[in-house]
């Protein structure tokens, strides 16, 4: 059904029946709404006065989402600061609001998910070299956001780590 057919109030109802549909599934950003009413073919009025009801009931907090964005997917998905940035953004957040969700992850704790994903990627590339593993690990955490430095860092102490933990064990073996 086209939208622009409808009476005004049912217009409106309508919108606000898709708008909870998505809200239902999961929070979203304003503009994902907005994009999800242009799509259905709802006039720039009917968006534009939902979206700044909705904001005023407390139903859409872009700033509240980003948060909860950064902290599922550092968590869940071991996205570093970059990456949630540019997801934020494609989402329709602002920048500074996406800088200001990002940096709730500390350097520190950047740190700890990148040698998480690590050890947990090395358990799965036991039988390849040490400059495929490397190469391998390097981009896992390239597309994950992770600064170069950072990531050259965390896999060089991993590896260290890991070799000595082999090292130990083999000892231990031939005593």
């Amino acid at each position: 059904m086209d939208p622009a057919e409808l009476a005004p109030r049912e217009r409106a109802a309508a919108a606000k029946a898709v708008c909870f549909d998505l809200l239902a599934a999961r929070p979203r950003t304003k503009d994902e709404l907005r994009q999800a009413l242009r799509r259905k073919g709802f006039d720039e009025e009917t968006r534009e006065t939902l979206l700044v009801k909705l904001d005023h009931a407390g139903l859409v907090d872009d700033a509240a989402f980003a948060e909860l964005w950064v902290k599922s997917r550092h968590t869940h998905q071991g996205l570093a600061r970059n990456a949630l940035v540019a997801e934020l953004k494609r989402k329709g957040v602002d920048g500074e609001t996406a800088v200001e969700a990002a940096g709730e992850v500390d350097r520190e704790a950047e740190e700890q998910r990148a040698r998480e994903l690590v050890r947990k990627k090395l358990g799965t590339m036991t039988t390849l070299d040490e400059q495929t593993v490397t190469r391998r690990l390097l981009g896992m955490l390239a597309r994950k956001g992770y600064p170069q430095g950072l990531a050259y860092q965390v896999i060089r102490e991993t590896l260290r780590d890991v070799g000595a933990e082999s090292t130990l064990l083999d000892d231990a073996v031939s005593d």
